[in-house]
């Protein structure tokens, strides 16, 4: 026995330790605790092989508390924290304590949240004055809360360790509690590192990047984790040139990037978006010879994407292979749906080995951002229906998005179902969200609802509702309620007067919005053009090309769009060539304007010039754009053009449209063909104009809603004199509200009258 301690003693690699144990066999003391114990203690010591390490604690029918002990130290050592768990329950169903505490703080840290379990127990047994164990449980407390428990064991203690104090300072920061973590921070004895760069973190984090510096450069001694911390910062919120500055000082200070380093300067240069930069951080890396691991590579696909070089961010997708994990997949979809390219983004999707939430709201809000609305919404679809997959807040805000781009406002109460059975908070932006995508539905009243629940408001969250109030011609409230946004000390900015000068000019309020306008102090391009459209809905056209005349910037589009418009409304022949002619050296390939144009020389009787526009129109390639109105039914989109017989249900639609159109015309209504081509006949004339997208979305609603029920459709083009003339008739014969978004503004029919008065 004594030569095998002797042995024992010199075991100093794993030769050794497989000699000792061929001994052990060899006299029949290898299924004694002792030794087995003994044997895998050197284990940990010598890092040996899992699967030997195992055969040893499997030699042994029943383990004692030192041999559960000794594995539970070599499984602590390899990390293998599940192993743990899974071994100290095997224990305790044995019955088994461990010899030790070394255990416990593993174990708490594991529990998470549910520490508290192990709490109890640590007091139980009586190792609660254990300095480790009362760390980890503090430290647990201050992580997950509640961090009250946290102070009350630390100010409890009757010795604090330097740990002590950095776990409840990080605690503090991460439940936004500066004012505790400043004070404690001040009154501690001495300060390391860790408490230092806990400062840093938590001032970056709060976007406090100011006091976060200073601390930092107050810092005696700093470490890369300290250097890490402040480049996050400056680059998490949106400081990249600070970021590769501090990167630069970092080098020169002779400190040795890791690859956290790297990670957050590529992801800076991701944010800088510009290739040249890009070029010379990788020759930088390649000079370095720095190994680049999958997270590296990743950033480096990311910033390659930002910089607009896809070709070499999918070489290095294809380089990782099977070190390819979510984070690079999600970059790769991301880079697609940042181009447009949804069908690259769809593929990659599609042959993802697993898909986490950000891969789902990638793709959603690549199709909400890029014109794909109905697709964003039957993807949100397919996720809600996938097991174990939780939308979150950012889920929620691109497919409010999509609802409100569609105008689909059941859809957009049934995603609100789903926030709240998936109890989703929502920040300040997600409510503002919530709030387009009411206004955009046509409920005007629930996005003021919303705004009027939040607890806290920014200047996006006043812009969007007064956005809403302006598309619904609801003038007075808009500017109510920049007085109430200046009341709460939020300065209006430009956005804020485009929309109260819009909700001014569809409400037709000339004197208040003289008055708001004025007040700007200087006033940009657009708020010209918001005037212009208020001017011209009142009559005052020479007024508006006076203004125009007198601006001191450079007239766009918008400006002369809106003279344009209102020439039309007013028939004045001379003012709209004057505003077509710029906007025809402006934006010579839109279509609108010249079919403007031609519907003012066409309302004048003037076919020569309504072919000499159409003529101009074919010479220069430009197409007019088709117009489409959708109605929502049944959670789907149902969507028609002018002479629509696609539809499953056309054979009613049109018998119901005949109907409506003998009852109408019995009400004194006669088509107006005035802007349809002059070699047409009278009879097609008639049916041109009667057949359009929104009076075919209309009579659909009609057939499958309940009687009395409020019709939504949604118009892509400005809708026509006519259609907007028998829109009005058909709200009074039905009995129907009817709300009708088109590309300029809401119009609420009702008992046949229009909440535009006629103007748009």
């Amino acid at each position: 026995m004594s030569h095998l301690g002797s042995v024992a003693c010199k075991v100093t690699n794993l030769k050794h330790l497989t000699q000792l144990h061929a001994n052990l066999i060899q006299n029949s003391l290898h299924h004694h605790s002792y030794w087995v114990a003994l044997l895998l203690t050197h284990c940990t010591r010598l890092h040996a092989p899992l699967a030997y390490t195992h055969l040893i604690f499997n030699s042994l029918p029943c383990p004692d508390g030192y041999v559960f002990t000794s594995m539970l130290r070599y499984y602590s050592q390899l990390g293998a924290h599940s192993e743990v768990v899974s071994l100290f329950k095997q224990m305790q169903y044995c019955g088994i304590r461990p010899a030790g505490t070394f255990v416990y703080p593993v174990l708490i840290k594991l529990a998470g949240e549910a520490c508290i379990v192990f709490h109890a127990q640590v007091v139980k047994l009586g190792h609660f004055q254990d300095r480790y164990i009362r760390n980890a449980i503090m430290d647990m407390y201050a992580k997950y809360g509640p961090v009250k428990f946290a102070r009350k064991l630390f100010d409890e203690m009757p010795e604090r360790t330097l740990a002590d104090w950095n776990s409840m300072i990080s605690g503090y920061w991460k439940w936004g509690d500066e004012v505790e973590a400043r004070r404690l921070f001040d009154v501690m004895p001495e300060w390391n590192i860790v408490t230092w760069t806990s400062m840093v973190t938590g001032y970056a984090k709060k976007g406090d990047l100011e006091s976060a510096r200073r601390y930092f450069d107050e810092m005696p001694e700093k470490s890369v984790v300290s250097w890490n911390a402040m480049l996050s910062g400056y680059a998490q919120n949106g400081f990249a040139e600070k970021a590769l500055r501090l990167f630069d000082d970092m080098i020169n200070a002779g400190v040795q990037p890791n690859e956290t380093t790297w990670v957050t300067v590529i992801s800076s240069l991701s944010l800088h978006g510009d290739p040249c930069l890009a070029d010379s951080l990788v020759r930088t890396l390649d000079q370095k010879k720095i190994h680049l691991n999958c997270f590296v590579k990743t950033a480096l696909l990311d910033m390659y994407a930002k910089c607009g070089n896809l070709e070499t961010a999918h070489r290095i997708f294809d380089e990782l292979g099977v070190y390819r994990n979510s984070i690079t997949w999600n970059a790769m979809i991301s880079a697609y749906t940042r181009v447009g390219d949804l069908t690259s983004a769809r593929e990659l999707f599609d042959k993802m080995p697993e898909k986490n939430v950000v891969s789902w709201n990638s793709l959603i809000a690549g199709y909400a951002q890029n014109g794909q609305s109905a697709m964003a919404i039957e993807l949100f679809k397919d996720m809600t229906a996938t097991k174990d997959l939780k939308p979150d807040e950012v889920t929620m805000v691109s497919v409010f998005s999509a609802c409100g781009h569609l105008g689909a406002l059941k859809l957009g109460n049934w995603v609100v179902n789903i926030l709240n059975e998936n109890h989703i908070k929502l920040s300040i932006s997600g409510y503002n969200s919530l709030i387009f995508m009411y206004s955009r539905c046509g409920s005007v009243e629930d996005a003021n609802r919303v705004f009027q629940e939040m607890e806290t408001r920014d200047v996006v969250s006043y812009n969007t509702l007064i956005a809403g109030f302006a598309t619904h011609g609801h003038g007075m409230e808009a500017i109510e309620l920049m007085s109430k946004m200046k009341g709460e000390g939020i300065e209006p900015d430009r956005v804020t007067f485009i929309g109260v000068l819009t909700a001014c000019s569809h409400a037709g309020l000339l004197e208040e919005g003289w008055k708001v306008f004025k007040s700007i102090q200087a006033p940009a391009v657009d708020h010209y053009a918001c005037m212009i459209d208020l001017l011209g809905r009142v009559g005052e056209l020479d007024e508006a090309r006076k203004l125009i005349e007198s601006m001191p910037i450079k007239p766009h589009a918008g400006v002369y769009g809106s003279l344009l418009n209102a020439s039309r409304i007013h028939k004045r022949v001379e003012l709209g060539e004057l505003a077509a002619s710029k906007l025809f050296e402006l934006e010579p390939y839109n279509s609108g304007n010249y079919i403007l144009l031609s519907n003012i020389y066409a309302s004048a009787g003037r076919w020569e010039d309504v072919e000499r526009v159409r003529g101009k129109m074919r010479k220069v390639g430009v197409k007019k754009t088709t117009g489409w109105s959708w109605v929502e039914y049944k959670g789907e989109i149902h969507k028609f053009i002018v002479g629509d017989r696609m539809h499953e249900r056309s054979d009613d639609i049109y018998g119901l449209l005949s109907e409506l159109g003998r009852k109408m015309r019995r009400n004194g209504y006669m088509a107006d063909k005035s802007c349809v081509l002059r070699d047409v006949e009278e009879e097609e004339k008639e049916e041109m104009v009667g057949t359009h997208s929104e009076k075919l979305a209309i009579c659909f609603a009609l057939l499958v809603s309940e009687v009395g029920a409020v019709i939504r459709v949604v118009k892509n083009l400005r809708v026509c004199w006519d259609c907007h003339t028998a829109i009005k008739i058909i709200s009074n014969l039905e009995g129907r509200e009817i709300i009708v978004r088109d590309n300029n503004r809401f119009h609420h029919f009702s008992n046949g009258l229009c909440s535009c008065k006629d103007y748009w």
